[in-house]
């Protein structure tokens, strides 16, 4: 049994430090970067991370060739799936005001490896999400000109025919990027001022767009004769909406500034939510005038809102809408420029990636190494890439955050109060023991008045009252579910068994959605075992839900809260895992190189450099208690505090007047 034991060490001391929490400061105020940004700047950014290219160019491929124009349902849809990934961000956003957005979140109630993948996977979505956008940038701009700055590289500078490339390298796709990261470094006051600028011009399209184009309205263009309103059905409608999902994605640039903003708690919900709502408004409005103008299946996939105009006849207004559709993809380019190199800072800052892209200047408050080493490398990526086999990567990344977000404000939610610890020793740690109440003790109630208890029953009916306020501590279960749940869960700390149900929660969601997506075409499952999986996933995640429910809450109100958790962050869950079963094969694939890749970094350089495993060696000092003998010696007896808690005593020194001398 010993042997077993300490064959297990290593593997057990090697999950605590993959699974170690951080800890976050007493001042959460306090940040080299600088904070400037109001409710506008942030609301600006959410809509400039939202309404983009999304607004110009995917508007038309999905009403064209999935859904027709009942687009409008599918954005609908979309909107109201995001606004659940949306809540979760913005009470994060709001309570620990930190840059590094999922990264963080995770970092603070899951674990330090899955942060780090997460925070991983994040970087990649943000750097082939800019890319992606410069190159739609760029070929906005060159299908005004009659393709003619492709036809002219391909024609005198190269062009290649190699899978996974693009045919020519985009050389305006990486010159705008590198521009933009030199503006983005001059200081975050800079690229908000650009942001404003280009947000304002875009909605101002958008708004001249809405008004011209109901002007220009043809209900004809959805009566029957065209084809009807949703002539791929509900199945159309809902396989848009999984496109459309990704048109808003960007509102997660919001919760990245909230170590900017003057007043985070107050400012990140509000501007998530007036973003949010702006965006879909947009999107669905924007969305009806264009299937209202031309037909839905005469619709240009590349350029669809311009095009409709000129095909109408107004090629001045075709002109307008490109000029709005550059300015929306440039605010999207900042956001990915300026949200990417915060989370590269969050994870230098806290070791868990080089120390170089930590360092912020002095004079702009921004991490400038980080801007422009990968700004250069997103340039290398649009330069030479065909991101349209990356798309699908992007997304994947993506969803797999929103789903970690979600799960860590489950249990966030339901984790009991700490105390604060500073410089790895709890404030109570060298108090005094209190002495025990004597019989006419004063104690102190709820309402602040101080009243003298001298008959035993009054001390007793308070007792009482103070193990039930015990037992309703956040992360235990709740006063009316103890008699029913408590001989099952009653001897679990606090918050584990919610952790352990978040567990089944993801467990749960990903079976049900393998199920209904893999059940019927590809495993050809007999009808009694799919419906027997289906009730049998649906059941743990809904009996999940409702442990969670049982257990007594944290009562914090001063920061926004999700409503309704876990029921909204356990929906969100749900919709993500769903739509990530909807990838291929070789999207998982080439996800799990990411993961490997992400794995070798932290394992070789992470583990070793983490700021959590500092301040966990900080804790094992010495703790030193002091007895007098009988022959009126002073002993110290030396303590080693180890990390989990456990102490070690590592022998007596013993003072006879002089110096402490060990005894071995």
């Amino acid at each position: 049994m010993a042997s077993c034991q300490r064959g297990c060490a290593p593997i057990v001391r090697l999950c605590q430090k993959v699974n170690r929490l951080k800890t976050l400061e007493d001042d959460m105020m306090a940040t080299s970067l600088k904070r400037c940004l109001n409710t506008l700047d942030l609301t600006l950014m959410g809509v400039g991370g939202m309404v983009g290219s999304g607004l110009y160019v995917l508007t038309g491929t999905v009403a064209k060739n999935m859904v027709g124009p009942a687009v409008i349902l599918s954005f609908a849809i979309a909107g109201f799936a995001s606004l659940l990934s949306a809540l979760c961000y913005a009470e994060f956003g709001a309570r620990i005001p930190k840059t590094g957005s999922a990264y963080m979140f995770t970092y603070v109630s899951v674990g330090e490896v899955w942060a780090f993948l997460i925070g991983w996977n994040v970087v990649l979505e943000n750097m082939i999400g800019g890319a992606a956008t410069a190159r739609a940038w760029s070929g906005y701009l060159d299908s005004v000109f009659n393709h003619a700055i492709q036809n002219y590289t391909e024609s005198h500078i190269m062009s290649w025919n190699v899978p996974f490339l693009a045919h020519y390298p985009d050389l305006l796709a990486a010159g705008i990027l590198l521009v933009a990261s030199l503006f983005i470094s001059f200081g975050v006051q800079v690229s908000s001022y650009l942001n404003h600028i280009f947000s304002l011009i875009s909605m101002c399209v958008i708004v001249f767009v809405l008004v011209f184009g109901f002007m220009l309205a043809e209900p004809a263009n959805w009566s029957p004769k065209e084809g009807g309103f949703a002539p791929f059905g509900l199945s159309g409608i809902l396989a848009g909406s999984a496109s459309c999902f990704y048109a808003f994605v960007g509102f997660d640039v919001i919760a990245s500034s909230s170590e900017e903003a003057k007043n985070p708690q107050k400012a990140i919900p509000i501007a998530t939510a007036v973003s949010l709502a702006l965006a879909a408004t947009a999107y669905i409005l924007v969305s009806t005038v264009l299937t209202l103008i031309v037909p839905w299946y005469s619709l240009d996939p590349d350029s669809a809102l311009s095009d409709a105009f000129f095909r109408r006849g107004y090629s001045w207004a075709g002109l307008i809408v490109v000029i709005g559709s550059l300015c929306a993809m440039s605010t999207v380019l900042l956001c990915n420029l300026y949200s990417l190199p915060r989370i590269i800072y969050a994870m230098a800052e806290d070791g868990l990636f080089f120390s170089f892209f930590a360092r912020v200047n002095p004079v702009t408050k921004v991490p400038v190494n980080a801007i422009l080493v990968f700004g250069f490398f997103m340039s290398i990526i649009a330069l030479i890439f065909d991101l349209q086999a990356l798309v699908q990567f992007l997304s994947i990344g993506t969803l797999l955050a929103y789903t970690f977000v979600a799960a860590s404000v489950i249990v966030l939610r339901f984790q009991p109060e700490k105390a604060t610890v500073k410089n790895g020793i709890s404030p109570n740690a060298n108090a005094e023991p209190s002495p025990a109440p004597s019989e006419s003790q004063t104690f102190k109630e709820d309402s602040g008045e101080l009243k003298q208890y001298e008959s035993f029953s009054d001390k007793l009916q308070l007792v009482e009252r103070t193990k039930v306020k015990e037992r309703r501590a956040a992360g235990q279960l709740k006063a009316c579910y103890e008699p029913y749940l408590g001989r099952f869960v009653g001897d679990f700390e606090p918050g584990e068994v919610v952790a352990f149900c978040v567990l089944i929660l993801l467990v749960s969601a990903a079976s049900l959605s393998a199920v209904l997506t893999f059940g019927n075409q590809p495993l050809e499952l007999p009808l009694w075992s799919f419906s027997m999986l289906i009730v049998i996933f649906s059941l743990a995640f809904v009996i999940s839900l409702a442990l969670i429910w049982a257990h007594e809450p944290q009562k914090d109100t001063k920061t926004f809260q999700v409503p309704l958790v876990p029921l909204i962050p356990g929906a969100s869950i749900l919709v993500n895992v769903f739509l990530m079963m909807k990838f291929s094969a070789m999207t998982w694939i080439r996800f799990a190189v990411w993961i490997g890749i992400g794995l070798v970094v932290y394992f070789g350089y992470g583990i070793w450099h983490s700021k959590e495993g500092r301040r966990e060696l900080h804790t094992t000092d010495m703790a030193a208690r002091y007895v007098v003998l009988p022959s009126g010696s002073l002993v110290e007896t030396v303590q080693s505090v180890q990390p989990d808690g456990q102490v070690e005593p590592s022998g007596p020194h013993v003072n006879t007047g002089g110096e402490f001398e060990e005894k071995r």
